[in-house]
């Protein structure tokens, strides 16, 4: 009978102290550091697109909508400049309205640029423009801002939006 015997060894690993060569502790902490500012960057540029895309959404439903209000409203407004920026002020949350620049054309005459266009009648000046078939336009402007960390990425950026209507 042969018997055999195996040892088996293992080798102890000696304890470190201090920093040597090949000491990985700490290496996360200093990648991380590395990656951060970056990362923020990015996810800031993100949500200050997120924002300035949000605005440039509501001001094109808003403007929509004023348009919309003043083609339907032949005949029962004295004012149609005015009625298309309440209309849009009211359908733009989150946007201040003082900072919204409108501008009107009524069946094809000169453009109007305000908040009001105020006739004597509903036959006479901007309201007597509103005819029936007739063409009611009304350009809305808006500055936009892409601010990351307190830098505007994009320095006099101005929105803006269009309607083109059918007077009812």
């Amino acid at each position: 009978m042969v018997e055999v015997q195996t040892e088996l060894r293992f080798a102890r690993k000696q304890p470190r102290s201090g920093w040597g060569i090949g000491d990985e502790s700490g290496q996360s902490l200093v990648e991380f550091a590395m990656v951060l500012p970056a990362f923020l960057l990015v996810v800031t540029g993100m949500f200050a697109f997120g924002v300035a895309f949000t605005n440039w959404l509501v001001l094109t439903d808003a403007t929509s909508l004023g348009g919309r209000t003043v083609a339907i409203s032949r005949g029962n407004t004295l004012d149609p400049c005015a009625t298309a920026s309440t209309a849009v002020a009211g359908a733009s949350p989150g946007l201040n309205t003082n900072l919204i620049v409108y501008t009107s054309v009524i069946n094809g005459t000169a453009a109007i640029t305000g908040t009001s266009c105020s006739s004597a009648s509903t036959t006479t000046g901007a309201a007597g423009n509103l005819v029936q078939g007739g063409t009611y336009v009304l350009t809305t402007s808006y500055p936009c801002t892409l601010k990351v960390f307190g830098q505007n990425l994009i320095p006099n950026c101005t929105m803006h939006a269009s309607v083109r209507e059918l007077v009812q």
